[in-house]
């Protein structure tokens, strides 16, 4: 008899893991999907381009229902995760509905971080997480439309992006002194910058929102030098944060996320976190890529191989306002490390590689992200460079060619 498998969680990552398990474990576990969303598992990538009308809410989706189906996964979305019961190894729906499980895993992800500022709950106020924040917006938005983005990195230049092409004037506020400061040094900030306004955009930088204005709806921001924009439309993404209450009412060991150790498990049997939610060596990871390693090192645990997760190297390797950007490792270069650039803002184009010790550390590409997957390779491998060295910037081609 198959084992009573249950995801909380029907995001990339929980899709993710059914189909690694489909693949490592065909047949011994009996799954069932638990989503709070009232949709198919989608990809949240593509929502900046939903928000921009570049294509239709069905192709989001990750796999059809048939593919469920067809793959023995029991789905129940629409419906919220109440309570784990760990003794009785049984969770608790909204409807009122158990599942009792033999393994659980948690992948809860993340949520919007929603500031206490004054008039944050007025209507008129969203994030941009989620498909029906997306939905909102657009409803919210169009030709002769203002709106105020609050945040400059990844899904506040996304909501941003969306909103401006379907016609909506946009002004994008951020904290820090650069765009997406936690994936690209100055210049490729600079040249970030530069595309979104390119964009029609207005980019304001190192301003601190202190309100929102508006009494019975949202009219616009209040900066704390006293500035005040006005706008149809406030997009709040300043951040978001992991989805750990289910774990902490059933006092799981958490942290900032769910605290896993390298075979993912939490501190109670059989309950494993995976994902936003996971805390993995101290360190949560916001994006989707470590949660599918962690996907699929859980499958291969779970068909019984005897493999560990180690963490992963974090790396951006996305289209952002329409221009390829990319980053990953340690971009920024740590003491004693070597950087190798090139720069033409003329075509917009940016490249740093951060080498040490004869290996490549980090990296970063504005407008060129060709080789950006063996760049990645390079770093992950800590293969030596040395014999590639002059020729690395100018990509996989000819630096192997010339390495030979």
């Amino acid at each position: 008899m198959s084992e009573p498998l249950v995801i909380v969680g029907n995001g990339m990552v929980a899709a993710r893991l059914a189909e690694e398990l489909s693949r490592h474990a065909l047949g011994r576990y009996a799954v069932a999907v638990i989503g709070e969303e009232p949709l198919l598992a989608y990809n949240r990538v593509l929502l900046s381009s939903l928000l921009a009308g570049e294509i239709e809410p069905c192709e989001i989706e990750l796999k059809s229902a048939r593919w469920w189906r067809d793959h023995g996964v029991t789905l129940r979305y629409g419906c919220r995760s109440q309570a784990i019961d760990v003794a009785a190894r049984a969770v608790t729906l909204a409807d009122g509905s158990r599942l009792r499980f033999s393994k659980l895993v948690l992948a809860t992800g993340s949520r919007s971080i929603r500031p206490a500022w004054p008039g944050i709950n007025l209507p008129g106020v969203l994030t941009f997480r989620d498909a029906a924040d997306a939905a909102m917006i657009t409803a919210a938005s169009g030709p002769g439309a203002r709106a105020v983005v609050v945040g400059g990195g990844l899904l506040g230049i996304e909501a941003a992006y969306g909103l401006a092409k379907g016609g909506t004037r946009v002004t994008l506020v951020h904290l820090m002194d650069r765009l997406m400061e936690r994936q690209l040094d100055a210049r490729a900030a600079r040249l970030l910058r530069a595309a979104v306004e390119a964009r029609g955009i207005e980019v304001l930088l190192e301003v601190q929102t202190e309100a929102i204005l508006g009494h019975r709806r949202a009219a616009g921001i209040r900066l704390r030098d006293g500035r005040e924009i006005r706008a149809d439309l406030v997009v709040v993404a300043v951040g978001i944060t992991p989805n750990v209450e289910l774990a902490r009412a059933a006092l799981l060991n958490v942290e900032r996320g769910i605290v896993v150790d390298d075979c993912l498990a939490t501190s109670a049997p059989e309950i494993y976190a995976i994902g936003e939610c996971a805390q993995h060596r101290g360190q949560c990871y916001g994006l989707v890529e470590p949660g599918h390693e962690q996907a699929r090192v859980l499958a291969a645990r779970l068909a019984g191989q005897d493999v560990r997760y180690g963490g992963s190297v974090p790396a951006t390797n996305l289209k952002i306002s329409g221009v390829a950007v990319f980053s990953a490792g340690d971009f920024m270069g740590a003491p004693g490390t070597e950087d190798i650039l090139f720069c033409d803002p003329g075509i917009g184009t940016y490249k740093k590689l951060v080498l040490s010790g004869g290996c490549l550390v980090g990296a970063v590409l504005v407008g060129d992200s060709v080789d950006a997957l063996w760049y990645l390779d390079l770093i992950r491998s800590g293969a030596a460079v040395d014999l590639m060295r002059d020729d690395l910037m100018f990509g996989r081609a000819h630096a192997t060619r010339a390495a030979a």
